[in-house]
């Protein structure tokens, strides 16, 4: 949603150096991504829709620091090349996975997650008027406490709510949530579960997170010793580690369901779709996983398995 064409508008909020501009950046997008958001609503129309708000660090949108250097040391940079490189070395961190991402982002740029939560809305009440039933969740990614989701929420249900008034509705119920993706979020689940509406594990992360292993790097380093040594059972980012990581959502299902017992309980991520994972999920309580697209027939396979109480393809007891 924010690449490809529009990727320039993006650039341009990032370049922004005052709030006319950057108000200006983001109507553009909001008015792409609500043209999205109904595509998306009326695809899905009277299931449930989860949006995740803008989760990667804006370094992703801006061109490589080192080849923006090399362009300018052999034969110089444009006026907007120049502005280009400034945004990149000022954005740019030494652990962007760790860094300004996610509701970290959004509360540093406020407009940015206030613009996507607008679009959504708009679109829901689009969907609604020309006799849909959109049932939408809003998902604030890489929560780590609860003061941190009651200021985001807060802005969200001031936007979502303005949006409903304004066109006169007032039985379109949304739910917010978060995502599960850092240790800390899930040893004080029951505090974040006060706000939130919804939990959704994010796997991926808070494998990186709980191991110290940065996926991008230990699969093409060191994994396959690993696993030839026997250091590790399974590669953790195929196949969920059930002692450790897998202990931190039992805690965050159990501590956030002591807090809010109605709590909706899922994961995002690879792990969905592996069988032995998708039984752990089920005997932990979750309510679903969601996964790649071409994962779902195995994931389905393995959560009917798992309800059922058999052996399936790969599942546990």
């Amino acid at each position: 949603m924010f690449l490809g064409d529009r990727l320039p508008i993006v650039q341009r909020m990032i370049l922004a150096d005052n709030e006319a501009d950057e108000n200006a950046a983001l109507e553009q997008l909001r008015a792409q991504q609500e043209s999205d958001f109904v595509g998306i609503l009326e695809a899905m129309d009277g299931l449930p829709v989860t949006v995740r708000l803008l989760d990667p660090p804006l370094h992703e949108f801006l061109p490589d620091v080192e080849e923006l250097l090399v362009k300018q040391a052999k034969e110089g940079l444009s006026d907007a090349e120049t502005k280009l490189l400034r945004a990149a070395e000022f954005w740019r961190e030494a652990n962007p996975m760790l860094g300004t991402r996610g509701c970290r982002l959004g509360i540093l740029k406020p407009g940015l997650y206030r613009m996507q939560v607008r679009a959504l809305m708009q679109a829901a009440v689009t969907r609604r008027q020309r006799g849909g039933n959109p049932i939408v969740e809003i998902m604030i990614p890489l929560i780590v406490s609860e003061p941190e989701l009651k200021l985001l929420e807060g802005w969200t249900r001031e936007e979502a709510d303005r949006v409903l008034a304004d066109a006169n509705i007032d039985d379109l119920h949304y739910l917010v949530g978060t995502m599960v993706e850092t240790p800390r979020a899930a040893l004080v689940a029951d505090r974040i579960a006060d706000v939130a509406e919804f939990f959704s594990f994010g796997t991926n992360d808070l494998t990186q997170m709980t191991f110290g292993f940065s996926r991008d790097d230990v699969e093409g380093r060191f994994m396959a010793e690993y696993l030839d040594l026997k250091l590790l059972p399974a590669n953790p980012f195929d196949k969920l580690d059930v002692d450790g990581v897998g202990q931190l959502v039992r805690m965050g299902c159990e501590r956030g369901r002591a807090s809010r017992p109605g709590l909706k309980l899922g994961i995002c991520g690879e792990h969905g779709g592996d069988p032995d994972s998708v039984a752990f999920f089920h005997e932990v309580g979750l309510d679903y996983v969601s996964c790649s697209p071409f994962r779902v027939p195995i994931a389905r396979l393995a959560a009917a398995h798992a309800a059922l109480g058999n052996d399936g393809p790969g599942a546990t007891a």
